[in-house]
């Protein structure tokens, strides 16, 4: 801890704690310079923040409409209806003071006063009426206008390209939109008692304009300190948020890791609960300092409005008083200009709060906006080329890429050819470029330059859709869904129903269906703990499944990534022979893998090395001394000598016997790694 971390007054912005630098690396709070993204939000003054709460408005009012116009225009009925009630229920009470304070018997006066007490109850009755409705369709409206701009803007990420989302701005779009669909819910709430207090303002208003015209000016000064303060606080909280987003997040993360089911067994024999509790204190006590840093100013500000603002009450009454003194104003007039003022000075206490509520809120619900307008800014694009149905290959040519914020390519002026209806194998070692070879095949990815062909058509020109229409891929590290079994091999093919036959078909194919058989509800089992009647299963149970999903997938090309790191031999041979099977039923099989062997009866090898294809060839040119370069070739021989069997001590030999030799894995088809 720095010295200053004990006064409330220091603004968070030390340097990076302890924990930030060993953990994250470096600082996550941000300071704005926020130019990228047009942050300037961070930088507008209150005029500006207030003129911008209409188009704010504008967007709640949008979301209310689509997500139910029924209730909405319930509300908006209701509460025009309910302030239309308030303005005539003052004019009633005026004239029953009038009544009350004239001349003559109290009997007469009580029997004049009397449809005017009637009038006011009545209208007391129908106000109660409209604003149970409004409460009623506000109910029902909130959570629909939650789940409209949360939609809306999960349709439009799961749409952008990989780079976005491995962007991490984007990502703090998306941290600031999910605070937005809820502000969204807010806003509605929100904006419906704007308009309640301001129809109530404007009711008490229009009342004291017709009693005295000075005093309607008083009742606005009496709203401005308010106003000032509300919305300088709501600036600093929403400055405060987005400069600590990052920071709370990351706070988060510890405090989940320290729960986590993966994380559980490491924790408890590493011994890291402490060491993760210590910095999650240490994270936590950044965050306190600012929001105490918060605090102290919020009093600040709140002690200048709170003066301003009795200095204000004070006038006002002060100037009713003299009207009265002077003659200007009869008793019963001024007996309905201080409900009038108390009428309008509750009504702008609670306009102010409301109105600050949304602004806050609005801020928000603009960078969902933002969010929005950049996701969909950074799609990928819809329509394009036709892509042939039966490519006679896919061709690289020349292509070069490199990944956002890496220094050098992963892939530098390729050539390769996969022929349709072949096993084609991509072997290196780790970073050579071989799965980024199979992003920039499958649509995922773009060439920096150069082009990716299916057939005559560029995937820069292509329908993209139509690319990710034709492949199947089973990664080593592909998505474990926490939903069931049905579901985790249904999902290759979404679209198509995931009824018993199609799904235990694809299960069959992949081995997956002794997994299945062996789960207490077979396919509608959940393959997740922490839910009633979830479990997990082992890894190589797990890759059986994506295996299944690749088949049910049923595209023209399968890209199989490491498909048998979690089997065992026997399994694993027979997933290798499923592979060259659907090779030989046309379909196009691109293998990825370390396990070299595997590869033998490839129809084709490409051999990468930092980002170039260094040698390719059928095994048996790729094997032969007197062709090819030889980089597969002492791959190859490396891996196999790993697994030839070691001399044993030396015993004596049995008369007779013949003394064994060394197994050659390779031969005997042993699994290589």
């Amino acid at each position: 801890m720095t010295s200053g971390a004990n006064d409330p007054l220091a603004a968070a912005a030390e340097g990076p704690s302890a924990s930030e630098q060993l953990l994250f690396g470096g600082e996550l709070t941000y300071d704005y310079g926020w130019g990228a993204h047009d942050g300037a939000w961070l930088k507008l003054g209150l005029l500006s923040m207030a003129g911008s709460l209409p188009k704010q408005v504008a967007v709640a009012v949008r979301l209310a409409r689509e997500a139910d116009p029924r209730a909405f225009t319930t509300v908006a009925v209701s509460e025009v209806a309910r302030g239309v009630t308030q303005a005539v229920s003052l004019i009633a009470v005026n004239a029953l003071l009038v009544e009350l304070l004239a001349a003559g018997d109290i009997t007469s006066r009580l029997r004049a006063a009397l449809p005017s007490l009637l009038l006011v109850a009545v209208l007391a009755v129908i106000g109660s009426a409209c604003g149970s409705a409004s409460a009623a369709a506000t109910g029902i409206l909130e959570p629909k206008a939650q789940r409209v701009a949360t939609e809306r803007y999960l349709g439009l990420v799961a749409r952008v390209e990989l780079e976005a989302i491995e962007d991490d701005a984007f990502h703090k779009l998306m941290d600031s939109a999910q605070w937005g669909a809820d502000s969204a819910r807010r806003m509605v709430g929100y904006c419906i008692a704007v308009v309640t207090s301001a129809i109530s303002l404007i009711a008490a208003a229009g009342v004291l304009t017709v009693l005295h015209p000075v005093l309607l000016p008083l009742l606005a000064l009496m709203a401005l300190p308010s106003a000032w303060g509300s919305l300088t606080m709501a600036r600093h909280r929403y400055i405060s948020w987005h400069r600590f987003v990052q920071h709370v997040r990351a706070a988060k993360l510890i405090s989940q890791l320290l729960i986590n089911q993966q994380a559980a067994a490491e924790i408890r024999v590493h011994d890291a609960a402490p060491f993760l509790l210590r910095h999650f204190r240490q994270m936590a006590e950044t965050s306190e300092r600012e929001q105490t840093r918060l605090a102290w100013t919020g009093a600040r500000t709140n002690v200048i409005a709170d003066s301003a603002r009795g200095v204000a009450t004070v006038a006002t009454y002060g100037a009713l008083g003299l009207l009265l003194w002077h003659g200007q104003m009869g008793l019963a007039v001024a007996g309905t200009a201080v409900l009038a003022i108390r009428t309008g000075a509750a009504s702008i206490t609670d306009l102010v709060l409301r109105v600050t509520d949304v602004q806050e809120e609005a801020l928000f619900v603009a960078d969902l906006e933002k969010l929005c307008e950049e996701a969909t800014r950074r799609a990928i694009p819809t329509g394009g080329l036709d892509v042939p149905v039966d490519a006679e290959e896919i061709r690289f040519e020349k292509v070069t890429f490199t990944y956002p914020g890496a220094d050098k390519p992963s892939l530098l002026e390729v050539d390769l050819a996969i022929p349709r209806g072949r096993t084609v194998a991509l072997v290196g070692r780790n970073g050579s470029g071989k799965s980024t070879v199979v992003r920039l095949l499958s649509g995922a990815r773009l060439p920096d330059s150069g082009r990716v062909l299916w057939g005559r058509v560029s995937t820069a020109e292509a329908d993209r859709a139509q690319v990710f229409e034709r492949v199947a891929m089973v990664a080593q590290d592909f998505f474990r869904w926490p939903f069931t079994a049905r579901v985790n091999i249904g999902i290759g093919r979404s679209s198509a129903a995931m009824d018993d036959r199609s799904i235990e078909a694809a299960a069959a194919y992949a081995g997956a269906d002794e997994v299945v058989k062996g789960l207490p509800r077979g396919l509608d089992s959940l393959l997740t703990r922490g839910y009633k009647g979830g479990q997990e299963i082992s890894g190589g149970q797990w890759q059986k499944l994506g295996l299944a999903r690749a088949r049910r997938r049923d595209g023209a090309v399968l890209i199989v990534d490491e498909p048998t790191s979690a089997l065992d031999p026997a399994a694993e041979q027979r997933v290798f022979d499923q592979i060259h099977q659907l090779a030989g039923s046309g379909q196009t099989t691109i293998l990825i893998t370390h396990r070299l062997h595997s590869v033998r009866t490839a129809d084709l090898i490409y051999v990468l090395d930092e980002g170039r294809v260094v040698e390719h060839g059928t095994f048996t040119e790729l094997m032969d001394p007197t062709t090819g370069v030889g980089v597969f070739r002492e791959m190859y021989e490396l891996q196999a000598r790993q697994f030839l069997t070691p001399s044993l001590p030396t015993q004596p030999t049995p008369a007779g016997a013949t003394p064994s030799k060394p197994t050659d894995a390779v031969g005997e088809g042993r699994t290589l790694s």
